[in-house]
């Protein structure tokens, strides 16, 4: 019996910014897979990198999701900027963790509706007394 193969951490970086844009777009999978042609079961395995993405399909992914082909290889593994090991690349992938959770994208959608500066500065001051982190930073 032949052993699985665990996804490559590319497949698996790209499928995770398609559905990181795909949220920001509150689009479902479904959705996306309609505008494809194909079934959600397989944006599914997309977005897992379980299966991989072929460059036509990419170009239509990004095309159907309004963003350059280029987006969904943003700081992925491997790249230059991660060998070199720049210390605003951790950070960078935690904000992109963080905002690719559902809790992230509902936070980040209300947050920005809120047009009282006053009003954004006392929640950012609320959610740094709740974490235990200073106010100063």
């Amino acid at each position: 019996m032949a052993s699985k193969k665990a996804p490559n951490p590319i497949d698996v970086y790209v499928g995770s910014r398609v559905r990181l844009r795909r949220m920001m777009l509150s689009m479902s999978q479904e959705k996306l897979g309609e505008h494809l042609g194909i079934t959600f079961q397989q944006i599914q395995k997309y977005e897992k990198g379980t299966n991989r993405i072929g460059a036509s399909r990419l170009q239509h992914i990004a095309t159907v999701l309004e963003v350059p082909v280029s987006f969904f290889f943003e700081d992925a593994p491997g790249t230059p900027q991660e060998a070199q090991g720049l210390a605003e690349s951790k950070s960078e992938n935690y904000v992109i963790d963080f905002l690719s959770s559902s809790e992230g994208l509902q936070l980040n959608r209300s947050f920005v509706q809120i047009k009282d500066q006053k009003v954004r500065r006392k929640i950012v001051e609320l959610v740094r007394e709740i974490a235990g982190e200073d106010a100063e930073s």
